[in-house]
């Protein structure tokens, strides 16, 4: 199926603002617009709850066509979410907006006809893993998804597997990438998909509806409101509840004109549903009598590539019923269209590019797939003079122009000019940039001056009608944009310097000197930041690092932004969010995408996908900001220690660390109120307590690790193991209790799709100490204790600790609560640590039921540990078999600033449940 075109020609001009007031910038369009290139497969007259009737004219401002249908079952309308009594409704043949027939003149919804015209800043989804999500709709044909879909990572947009061909780019705009700058922020409008509960914040109604995609929701600041009361809000965003803790994205900038979104906001191309596949399953009994089933072939690329789209249509039906049937046609004016190779009365198979009528592709009665008739070409009608140009922004959606076989670029730009008043800044200043809004990726050619238009415009409509109806022109203000692209890499040696890393990854990746430089060296860590001159070389030296093995070990590579630290506003303080996916089952997952979605996407780190190093790089020149680690204690651990590392490179030195707990004991979040585990909280919530919470201090300490056998024998295999340094928040176990530990890290790295549950693991942990109830091994006559430089006898014991904050083994008191003269009372910020002793597992079971504590041994700051033999160690939940030799604990510099959970408080009586602070709504124990 050829593309066409429309006989007009628009433009848009790139960089400047919509008017308040204009289409473009009304909130019902979200500066965006509610683009939906057409509705998805299986939509169109005929299906769903309704048989066709009298077509009906929709307003002019939305662009709709409805016609009146007769209900065959329950229908909602879309706009008012009400249920639409009697036999009738009005049905969009575009977008399948159904409506009744009082709330006709109050649509404000764009139809998916005129939309992608309206999308102020095309910008590209990230599309993840399928799921199913329950009492949903697809944003693109607004049908309920009722078998596993897909959603994008940034937005709020779902949709169906077979519908992301048509979904339009208009995603989240996160950052600045050179190509346009915005002046203000405008609210970005999602439509449906809210809660049932949810209100509007004009009228103070539901607005919610788990019915219909019904109700808008803005993007960045969470406002609620029905479409036509969104139109009395104020169109600039203030980012809500959150202002304080969202990265604006004018302080973001990322050129990445080679690299997609999933590139850019480091989400796992793992995620990534295949592309380019039109081929739909047609099962046995699908044609109904007195029914024709047609192959459909957008374009002569999908031709070549044989992907094509299945429809069913009566054997009778005009040309015009194929035409409204197919998506990506109806998309457009059906008029300007015309079918050509069929008759009007009989079954229509028009003539294709492989052949005509008689070609055996198109015989009539098919009796497979790929036997179907093939629905070949659609041309425009002899009276279209034009083709379009599109949109060119001045307080109007846009000025259209017409374009002739003896139209250029640069006759384009001249005619434009006039219409909106810039012909005094001259045609030199300008240029035409061709702009394809692929649901993806966003790509944009910088046309030259003498480039004819017509011939362009036809070889893109041949290509493929989706693509001509993506593919729009902006009159934009000539800029030198300096490539400039930030590669973190990392995986290599550590312990080198900046000249010897460039030699390394000029002989693993041939860089291309002049183009790449190394600008940031983390030795310690083993990794670099690459600054890259030129977009081509970035792209490749990021495609090749990934497939590339340093000394046998997998180099990581990410794309990285700049943020624009002097731009930020005086109160900002933005959060910095590591999530740790492996923690807490399928929840981290879930987490990683809720705070992409409520915050701005470069503001949150997977942790498996570079560690926490690359944040704080991002991070470095922010003057304030805070610290979430979502995971358990060894992930808090993993994150603080990064931090010390890199504390000296940082503008903000000390910031706040804040934990969501996902693991197993989270001992941790325990005493700092986060709760025992996360178990479904609203991630918004999370982020208002985060807001919200106390600074505290904590002690952090330092524990060498000196693996030489006591003896001095000189051919031990103690000997060849160098000195390490880890870092300690909570404990560090000796004997039974990292024994118990060491067993269940083991049985999970052999099984570990068996341990997303924490009440499994917790069961898992009482097994493994059974199995060892039993046993004894006398630890005290295997290890020397000294403390403070004086020796300490200790008692009978099979396991030493030796904790810093007063939760132990998922939270217990190993410290114990009575008061003794011999030891001040505990605290985490003291600089002193506790040690205790257990005598088995059957000790530790009575502490963790609350029926004993430990037996205390000592408390001081400086501590050293000889180890006779191998015995089992580990440090806030990390196990390993530590060689014979010494173990020096001592205080490790600076105190850990970390967040302290606000007591919640009572609500006070008579609050509505709907009410809401700063468009955020009041969760039961929350102040209001």
């Amino acid at each position: 199926m050829a593309a066409a075109a429309e006989p007009r020609a628009r433009a848009w001009l790139g960089g400047s603002s919509p008017r308040p007031g204009s289409p473009a910038s009304s909130p019902e369009l979200g500066g965006r617009g509610r683009a939906r290139p057409g509705p998805g497969p299986g939509s169109g007259s005929g299906s769903g709850p309704e048989r066709a009737g009298a077509r009906t004219p929709g307003p002019a401002a939305s662009g709709h066509s409805f016609r009146k249908v007769t209900l065959t079952k329950p229908t909602f309308c879309h706009l008012c979410s009400d249920f639409i009594w009697g036999l009738a409704g009005f049905l969009c043949d575009v977008c399948n907006f159904m409506s009744h027939e009082k709330c006709l003149k109050h649509v404000k919804t764009p139809c998916a006809g005129v939309a992608p015209s309206l999308v102020r800043v095309p910008v590209a989804h990230c599309f993840g893993l399928r799921g199913l999500y329950k009492r949903k709709f697809c944003s693109v044909c607004r049908k309920a998804l009722e078998a596993p879909a897909l959603r994008c990572e940034v937005c709020e947009l779902h949709v169906h597997p077979d519908c992301v061909p048509f979904a339009c780019s208009d995603c989240r705009q996160c950052h600045l990438d050179g190509h346009r700058d915005h002046d203000a922020h405008h609210h970005h409008w999602r439509e449906g998909n809210l809660s049932s509960g949810a209100r509007c914040e004009v009228c103070r109604k539901t607005c919610g509806s788990s019915d219909v995609l019904a109700g808008v929701r803005c993007e960045w600041c969470g406002l609620q409101a029905h479409s036509v009361c969104s139109a009395a809000l104020a169109p600039e965003c203030t980012f809500g509840r959150l202002h304080t803790m969202v990265l604006p994205p004018a302080c973001v900038r990322l050129l990445s004109r080679n690299f997609s979104k999933m590139h850019c906001f480091r989400i796992s191309e793992g995620s990534a549903p295949e592309t380019g596949e039109w081929k739909a399953a047609l099962g046995p009994g699908v044609r109904a009598r007195g029914k024709q089933t047609l192959k459909i072939f957008d374009g002569n690329d999908a031709l070549q590539r044989n992907h094509f789209r299945v429809i069913t249509v009566p054997r009778l039906a005009r040309s015009e019923e194929v035409l409204v049937r197919e998506p990506p046609l109806r998309a457009a004016d059906p008029g300007q269209w015309e079918c050509r190779g069929g008759g009007q009365q009989r079954p229509w198979v028009p003539r294709g590019r492989t052949g005509g009528l008689d070609h055996p592709r198109c015989a009539p009665h098919p009796g497979s797939l790929e036997d179907l008739p093939c629905l070949a070409q659609v041309r425009p009608r002899p009276k279209a003079q034009g083709l379009p140009i599109v949109p060119c922004r001045v307080g109007v959606a846009y000025v259209s122009i017409r374009v002739t076989p003896q139209s250029t670029a640069r006759t384009v730009v001249l005619e434009v000019l006039p219409l909106l008043g810039r012909q005094a800044e001259g045609p030199e200043s300008f240029q035409l940039v061709e702009v394809l809004m692929g649901s993806r990726q966003v790509q944009r050619t910088v046309l030259e001056d003498e480039e004819p238009l017509l011939a362009r415009l036809r070889d893109i409509r041949q290509t493929s009608l989706r693509q001509m109806t993506q593919t729009r022109f902006y009159v934009a203000e000539r800029r030198v944009v300096a490539p400039r692209v930030s590669l973190y890499v990392a995986g290599l040696p550590p312990g080198l310097s900046a000249q010897e890393y460039g030699s390394l990854l000029d002989e693993a990746v041939a860089t291309k000197a002049g183009l790449v430089s190394v600008s940031h060296v983390y030795s310690s860590q083993g990794a670099v930041v690459l600054d890259v001159a030129c977009f081509a070389e970035a792209e490749r030296l990021y495609m090749l690092v990934r497939d590339t093995a340093v000394h046998g070990r997998p180099l990581t590579a990410l794309v990285l932004p700049d943020v624009l630290h002097t731009k930020l506003p005086p109160d900002s303080c933005p959060l910095l969010v590591f999530v740790n996916p492996r923690s807490g089952g399928l929840k981290g997952r879930d987490l990683l995408c809720s705070f992409r979605k409520l915050l701005n996407p470069h503001q949150v780190f997977e942790l498996t996908n570079g560690g926490p190093l690359p944040g704080f790089h991002v991070f470095s020149q922010v003057p304030c900001f805070r610290v979430l680690v979502c995971g358990g204690d060894g992930t808090v651990g993993w994150v603080l220690a990064a931090l010390e590392e890199m504390r000296h490179r940082l503008a903000c030195p000390e910031p706040s660390v804040a934990i969501l707990p996902l693991g197993t004991g989270n001992d941790l979040g325990r005493v700092l109120r986060w709760g025992a585990g996360y178990s479904g909280e609203d991630p918004l919530s999370v982020l208002v307590s985060v807001d919200e919470a106390d600074a505290v201090l904590m002690d952090r300490w330092t524990i060498l690790l000196d693996a030489h056998e006591a003896g001095g024998a000189e051919n031990s295999v103690a000997d060849v193991e160098p000195p390490k340094i880890v870092q300690m928040s909570n404990y560090c176990g000796i004997g039974i209790d990292a024994e118990l530990s060491l067993d269940f890290h083991q049985a999970r790295e052999e099984e570990p799709g068996k341990f997303t549950s924490r009440f499994h693991n917790k069961g898992v942990y009482v097994r493994v100490g059974l199995q060892k109830i039993s046993h004894s091994r006398g630890l005290h006559k295997e290890i020397r204790l000294q403390v403070e430089q004086q020796e300490v006898e200790l008692p009978s014991i099979e396991g030493l600790i030796f904790i810093n904050i007063p939760s132990w083994g998922s939270g217990a008191d190993l410290w114990g609560s009575d008061s003794d003269s011999r030891f001040e009372k505990p605290r985490m910020d003291d600089g002193l640590l506790e040690v205790v002793g257990v005598t088995g597992v059957m000790h530790m079971g009575q502490v963790q039921g609350g029926l004993r504590s430990g037996i205390r041994i000592a408390q001081g700051s400086y501590f050293r540990v000889t180890l006779l033999k191998a015995t089992p160690v580990q440090v806030d939940g990390e196990p390993w078999v530590q060689a014979p030799g010494h173990m020096i604990i001592s205080a490790a510099g600076p105190k850990a600033h970390m967040l302290r959970k606000t007591k919640q408080k009572p609500r006070k009586a008579g609050t509505p449940k709907d009410a809401r602070a700063d468009g955020v709504p009041v969760s039961e124990g929350d102040p209001k």
